[in-house]
């Protein structure tokens, strides 16, 4: 169990590392995560008794719904997903059911505790596959002689040399020094071996590894739909118990054989019995959904009924879920009670107060977030740590381009980017990502065979590459 316990000032400062603006969201998140801390903290009955507040988040795509969501979850270390809620059907209909999020949060949580479980277990792991290699480099050597195993005892060589013929004249003695020398030679040819191993200079050499094939079993994808979504799964873990796997003998590098018997053994360290404990206990406890598009799943008031699979049904189905019920999973039942539910969308058509009104009081907290101004987009560009300048940047140094930009040059990208959005559909900041990609294109293209040298993007480089496309509109509509 994580015990991240920042304070709302400190994770609102994280988030402000990657996130620009949104204050009310990203103190409304902050409080959320910080309430986990302090419900973990309640002595008594009481605990079970405190609810996550879920939230709302009410804005045009691209203005960082999503991110904010993903940041908080990567920032205390819980189980994430993000699904979209249009993609649920009611049930009785052949779609996706509303209880695979759950059992989909709980397969990112089993791969995180797994992922923890191999990194403590990793130099044991390290060690065994090293010793399986340098076996299969080096086999240990079985006797001395044809009548004398290695591995005998001084008894039980006293035995078998009352045996043998006088005319041989083998004393006991003769036959532990032999014993003796031979495993003193092939330790220190271990040890020579073992270095070199070490040293990367038999990574190269091929060695014959016993690996488990892969599963042959057919595929069950036709089934995997509605409440039958984990036949596909189901089934294969079911027959790979029933029917016995034979290991095969498969030709690779060291280097490759190496990392394949390090995971081998993590696994056979690794109790897979206790990691589903801990991973169902993290779902329960920290385990956070993000919800898109639950507005696509609102009585739209503008549209009129809709001849689509009933949206008031999809709302009751997820209720059960939000309110708190138990989902069976392949790894045990998971209690949804203290799952923090993130739910976002636009809201252009309809409004939160157009869902069913039990779903709405699941979600006591509402937050709107601003759209995007060209002042936004330019801290945006340069701002963050992950900005998509950094990024350009970093990806153009690998083929020996220093690229640099003006300040007038960013100003124009944004100012584009924010005419853009007014002009068509406002897409957020998504629109840097369109504007930056065509105004790198020919540099991207071109990067391999130019020669190392800066590349300064200015005012008039922009220009250059964007005017027309800016100027005629319907162009415009296509390309950015």
């Amino acid at each position: 169990m994580n015990n991240v316990n920042f304070t709302p000032r400190e994770i609102v400062s994280e988030l402000d590392r990657y996130i620009i603006g949104q204050k009310n969201a990203k103190r409304s998140v902050a409080i959320a995560l910080r309430n986990r801390w302090r419900r973990r903290s309640v002595e008594g009955t009481l605990r079970d008794e405190i609810v996550p507040k879920n939230i709302i988040m009410i804005g045009a795509t691209g203005v960082g719904k999503t991110e904010i969501a993903r940041r908080l979850a990567k920032l205390s270390q819980a189980p994430f997903i993000k699904v979209e809620a249009s993609k649920f059907t009611e049930v009785g209909y052949v779609g996706k059911d509303v209880e695979s999020m759950i059992r989909e949060l709980t397969e990112v949580s089993i791969k995180i505790v797994r992922e923890e479980e191999q990194l403590r277990v990793k130099v044991k792991a390290q060690e065994l596959a090293e010793e399986r290699l340098l076996d299969l480099l080096l086999p240990k050597p079985k006797s001395v002689d044809e009548n004398v195993p290695m591995m005998l005892t001084g008894e039980e060589i006293k035995e078998i040399a009352k045996g043998y013929d006088q005319k041989k004249k083998v004393t006991v003695e003769e036959t532990e020094q032999k014993r003796a020398s031979k495993i003193e030679d092939a330790q220190k040819t271990r040890i020579r071996l073992r270095k070199l191993l070490r040293d990367g200079k038999l990574d190269d050499r091929e060695v014959d590894v016993e690996v488990a094939p892969k599963s042959g079993m057919p595929s069950f994808e036709v089934f995997a739909a509605g409440n039958l979504e984990e036949m596909n799964s189901n089934l294969r873990d079911l027959f790979s118990n029933v029917m016995p796997s034979e290991r095969k003998r498969q030709k690779m590098k060291v280097s490759d054989a190496l990392e394949y018997l390090v995971v081998e053994e993590s696994h056979r360290l690794i109790d897979m019995e206790n990691v589903s404990k801990n991973a169902i206990e993290r779902v329960e406890q920290n385990g956070i959904i993000f919800l898109d598009e639950i507005d696509k799943i609102a009585r739209s008031t503008s549209s009129g009924n809709s001849p689509d699979v009933s949206r008031e049904g999809v709302q009751r189905d997820i209720l059960p879920i939000i309110e708190g019920s138990t989902v069976t999973t392949k790894h045990g039942l998971v209690k949804t009670d203290h799952i923090l539910f993130i739910a976002a969308g636009a809201f252009h058509t309809a409004k939160p107060s157009d869902l069913i009104p039990e779903l709405q009081g699941r979600f006591p907290i509402r937050v709107e977030l601003e759209s995007l101004t060209k002042k936004d987009f330019i801290r945006i560009l340069t701002e963050p740590d992950n900005s998509l300048i950094k990024q350009y940047k970093a990806m153009m140094k690998t083929e020996g381009i220093d690229l640099d930009f003006s300040d007038d040059a960013i100003d124009s990208i944004c100012q584009i980017a924010a005419d853009a959005n007014e002009q068509l559909e406002d897409i957020g900041a998504r629109r840097l990502h369109t504007v930056m990609e065509k105004l790198l294109e020919e540099i991207a293209f071109e990067a391999p065979d130019m020669p190392s040298k800066p590349v300064h993007i200015d005012n008039k480089y922009v220009d250059d590459h964007l005017a027309d496309i800016v100027k005629d509109r319907d162009l415009s509509r296509y390309i950015l």
